[in-house]
């Protein structure tokens, strides 16, 4: 089952990236995810190799690959 919301979350992060890079912060806020599944969706994104990361400072952006 969490699999699958993790999955889920990944979904709708890949949408939100198509866009474009986003801080993770905006991220979240664009695809009105929680943290921790906003965390899990990229964790399982960046294992598949789809995303790459991009640090400014104390901020963290994500853009697809």
């Amino acid at each position: 089952m969490l699999t699958e919301k993790i999955g889920f979350s990944a979904g709708e992060l890949y949408i939100a990236l198509i866009k474009g890079e986003l801080e993770v912060k905006a991220l979240k806020k664009e695809t009105g995810l929680k943290e921790q599944e906003t965390l899990l969706g990229l964790g399982w994104l960046a294992r598949e190799g789809k995303i790459t990361f991009r640090s400014e400072g104390k901020e963290l952006f994500v853009s697809l690959l």
